[in-house]
């Protein structure tokens, strides 16, 4: 590690920007003094975030953490991109009224992979260490297991607020679950991790690998977590912002695999007041400068149009790459703003009618990626969100012959579909 890389920003600097966002702080203090001594030393930190694989797809809000991981990996400081395949055996309880299925060593496999080529369009992945905890976790046995489970007792397990609310109501706790928190635990002890980041779900974890390290003689982890993200249709109310976290399963996300027109289309839609919670939240700029366009926005010397525009290219461009989210923004413009694209520029999507005379619109819009499944389209066709050649389709049995269509699905989102 080159130490002018850890010099770019001073201790003060790099403790405004990797705290930015930040939920739970455990201690500041104690981050203060290791940004300290790092920049004095020319040593990097050892920041750990640990990701289990049972979910390998992800969105706008997972990569919160990334982004956090990000801002400390840009100054210099060691990242390391946990995988717990060992523990994904088990199954993290937290946040959950019941036992939750474990995973094969199979499917942690295939979602590990696809973990890996997701994250690379947030993290540098020349800068991170990607490790999976089966390397120590294994290697433990039966007698170490045992050893670990001595360390921790079942009251302070249930200290926690799933256990406790589970044992309240007289569900069923298995004993293995017990064993995830100090899993995630001996984890910090096995990298010597310097910080840990999590979701605030995460934090009672969290705190057993701070104890652990403790107990081990070392130099105890800084705990840090961060919110949990606002779904696109979150709104500002009593000057909070509202909403349902991003979740696939209430269609108010931005998947970070998705296109670059769809990134910025999506992003273009929400509200000024939640554009600038993402701001800060998941944008590279520094907080102060986003700051400034926020009060530039207030006193009208930056149009809110203006910073909503670059806010998408930048994301578009973070998980697409700098052309797509450039052609993103320009095509945006033309379409929506300028209103200058006609119907014949639309790409033409092709669907055949498979020997059908017609085919129900419901089965059309997946085919079309407009929609992502049929009961998507059912939804918004009952929210009066589908059009076809300019007119609303509601009605959840309406079918389509042969022949070319102009399909919009929401103010974002069209086509062109010849039907064969």
């Amino acid at each position: 590690m080159n130490p002018d890389a850890l010099r770019k920003a001073t201790p003060e600097e790099q403790y405004e920007e990797v705290t930015r966002g930040t939920v739970d702080l455990q201690v500041p203090e104690d981050l203060k003094k290791k940004l300290q001594r790092s920049y004095d030393k020319g040593k990097p930190l050892v920041i750990k975030a640990g990701f289990d694989p049972s979910r390998p797809d992800l969105h706008l809000g997972h990569s919160l953490l990334l982004t956090r991981m990000r801002r400390f990996q840009d100054f210099g400081h060691t990242v390391v991109f946990l995988i717990g395949d060992f523990t994904a055996l088990i199954g993290d309880p937290t946040g959950k009224n019941t036992t939750r299925p474990a995973l094969t060593r199979d499917e942690v496999k295939v979602n590990s992979e696809t973990y890996k080529q997701q994250v690379f369009k947030v993290l540098d992945a020349d800068k991170t260490e990607v490790k999976f905890n089966s390397e120590w976790l294994d290697a433990l046995g039966t007698e170490g297991m045992i050893r670990l489970a001595s360390r921790y007792s079942v009251q302070r397990m249930l200290e926690r607020d799933d256990f406790k609310t589970r044992y309240r109501e007289n569900r069923s706790i298995s004993l293995h679950e017990f064993l995830y928190p100090l899993l995630q635990g001996h984890d910090s002890v096995a990298l010597k991790a310097d910080v840990e980041l999590g979701a605030t779900d995460q934090l009672f974890n969290l705190g057993v690998g701070r104890q652990l390290m403790k107990d081990e003689g070392l130099e105890p982890q800084v705990i840090m977590t961060g919110p949990i993200l606002e779904g696109l249709d979150a709104k500002l109310v009593d000057g909070v912002i509202t909403g349902d976290k991003m979740s696939k399963s209430l269609d108010n996300y931005v998947g970070i695999d998705e296109p670059a027109d769809s990134i910025f289309g999506k992003l273009m839609s929400i509200t000024d007041d939640l554009m600038w919670r993402y701001y800060k939240l998941l944008s590279a700029l520094p907080l102060k400068k986003v700051l400034e366009m926020e009060e530039q926005t207030k006193s009208g010397a930056l149009h809110p149009k203006a910073a909503k525009v670059a806010f998408a290219q930048e994301m578009a461009a973070r998980f697409q790459g700098e052309e797509a989210g450039r052609k993103a923004a320009e095509d945006f413009e033309k379409r929506f703003a300028k209103k200058e694209l006609s119907t014949d520029e639309l790409p033409l999507v092709e669907v055949s009618l498979a020997g059908a005379e017609k085919l129900p619109v419901t089965k059309l819009l997946p085919e079309t990626k407009l929609v992502a499944s049929a009961t998507e389209a059912r939804k918004l066709m009952a929210q009066g969100g589908v059009r076809v050649n300019g007119e609303k389709v509601v009605d959840p049995k309406a079918e389509l012959g042969a022949g070319e269509y102009t399909v919009q699905v929401g103010k974002l989102k069209v086509a062109r579909v010849k039907l064969a």
